[in-house]
């Protein structure tokens, strides 16, 4: 079994380190780790030190040495997924999949026919419960880079965000709309692709038209029907084989 990851504000360079606080208690009262057991410190943003816990204390301290200290380098093929925003707690959902997936950012989206909107204190907290999600799910997939989950866009920016990317596309069912598979889509072989997942209504006449103006071109997964919870990460695990990264 691979090491469990746990969250460090700075990745120590070696020597001796105490982990204590929610990740100290996670390792000691929930995971119950004990001397010689192997376990892996990162920032979250690709520094990681492996390490061998040295000593278990109270509920919450648990020392460690660091056996050896790396960075990850950033991947030749960013892929960012933009989400219209989900009913329910599907958010979260989405989230917690494509971080395990491997997405490097997400973009929540105020899409015009999305039910969820993202106001005030209410938006506030849902976007604390997509970055929470991402940072846990990034633990569990024992990632060391976590993805970025930015703020929520509306249409207009989500255009310009597209604008930018060397790979913009608009993930759409309708083969009248879509005729290209993402399967058969030329990819770039550096550089960032962005994927946008519309609501359960389907991505407006209106935002198709400002996409395509930014560069996006519609494609379609496959013959099935997607919720949109579940689209972006499908989107991604393709493009992860595709572009290597799942070699």
């Amino acid at each position: 079994m691979t090491a469990p990851v746990f969250v460090v504000d700075s990745v120590p360079g070696g020597g001796e380190y105490v982990l204590d606080g929610a990740e100290g208690r996670h390792a000691v009262s929930v995971k119950r780790l004990r001397p010689d057991e192997e376990v892996t410190l990162t920032d979250g943003a690709g520094n990681w030190a492996d390490a061998v816990v040295v000593a278990a204390e109270g509920k919450d301290r648990l020392t460690v040495r660091v056996t050896a200290c790396a960075s990850e380098a950033q991947p030749a093929v960013r892929i960012t997924v933009v989400q219209a925003l989900p009913k329910g707690d599907r958010g979260e959902v989405a989230v917690e999949t494509m971080t395990e997936t491997g997405v490097d950012v997400i973009v929540p989206w105020q899409a015009g026919r999305c039910i969820t909107q993202w106001k005030g204190e209410r938006g506030a907290k849902s976007l604390a419960k997509w970055r929470s999600t991402a940072r846990e799910a990034g633990k569990q997939s024992r990632r060391v880079r976590f993805p970025d989950v930015r703020d929520a866009l509306t249409t207009k920016q989500v255009a310009a965000l597209l604008a930018e990317a060397d790979l913009a596309v608009v993930l759409h069912e309708d083969r009248d709309v879509a005729s290209a598979a993402l399967a058969t889509a030329d990819l770039p072989a550096t550089g960032e692709i962005v994927l946008v997942v519309g609501p359960e209504g389907g991505v407006s006449p209106d935002e198709l038209s400002a996409f395509a103006a930014a560069g996006a071109k519609p494609h379609r997964l496959g013959g099935s029907v997607l919720r949109t919870s579940t689209a972006g990460t499908v989107a991604a695990a393709l493009l992860m084989t595709r572009t290597g990264r799942w070699s």
